[in-house]
């Protein structure tokens, strides 16, 4: 269905249009929240997030450049497919000299986490400088306990529904026999429902806390998904055509007469006339 490539338009466009989080030469940096090393989280032992709580922060970094570091903002950002959806930004103010080290300690509210994610979900800790350039960064994984009806949670069930309403256009086009007879008009019919398939089971394992949503995991999941619903399209036995839509289509029809096949035209002009 178009709403649901466009869709997957809208979040491949956000993936490759999201920034790449690293961490540049020459710039160290280390956290902790609420006294756990973040670098250590995984998808057993993430970093636990209650909305309307406060979080303790602690930020070390050494500055191994030859020029001075100035710290303006730090981020705490969540992504799921390129696309953020939950983000805190905290103005500090620290320059570090070169060679030099200096840390940041801080309390963040999480005032309205409830309405922005729920689950399991990639993040990273930035801290940006004075240019509005990410300085250093640190990745985590975060269980964020907040609501289904967030935004992640809509997001989710949007993909859900839509996907259920390909699979039904499917699925009655199949009942009916209207599919196509070329295969890769066949595969490509049954192509969206696929991916759907494969982004809805990401987003419930998401939720479900059965794993974090890593965008290449979750793309390669509903590539899989999609895969497998074009060959299911694409192998299909060729549906039969009924006379009377062929004569729809081609404003012809072949009728035997006796052990001759005799063609008309759709005025009932026979052809051989």
């Amino acid at each position: 269905m178009p709403s649901v490539f466009a869709l997957i338009f809208v979040v491949l466009a956000g993936w490759f249009a999201a920034p790449v989080v690293g961490r540049p030469q020459g710039v160290d940096m280390s956290a902790t929240i609420d006294d756990q090393d973040i670098a250590d989280t995984t998808a057993a032992e993430p970093l636990r997030l209650q909305p309307n709580s406060t979080i303790r922060v602690a930020i070390a970094l050494t500055n191994n450049t030859s020029a001075a570091v100035r710290i303006r903002r730090v981020d705490l950002a969540g992504h799921v497919l390129g696309l953020s959806f939950f983000s805190y930004s905290t103005a500090v103010e620290l320059s570090i000299a070169p060679g030099k080290s200096d840390a940041l300690k801080y309390r963040l509210d999480l005032t309205g986490l409830d309405g922005q994610a729920t689950g399991l979900i990639v993040a990273d800790l930035a801290v940006i400088g004075a240019d509005g350039a990410r300085i250093a960064s640190i990745p985590l994984d975060t269980d964020v306990r907040g609501s289904l009806w967030s935004v992640f949670g809509l997001f989710g069930i949007a993909l859900a529904v839509l996907t259920v309403l390909a699979i039904a256009d499917a699925a009655l086009a199949i009942a009916r026999h209207r599919l196509s007879t070329n295969r890769w008009q066949r595969g490509l019919r049954l192509l969206a429902p696929g991916v759907g398939i494969g982004l809805v089971f990401g987003f419930t394992a998401a939720v479900a806390r059965w794993w974090v949503p890593d965008t290449g995991l979750w793309l390669a999941v509903a590539g899989v998904a999609a895969a497998v619903g074009f060959l299911l399209g694409y192998c299909a036995p060729t549906p039969e055509v009924a006379p009377e839509e062929y004569f729809a289509s081609t404003g012809e029809l072949d009728e035997v007469d006796g052990m001759n096949t005799v063609r008309f035209r759709a005025d009932g002009q026979r052809l051989d006339q």
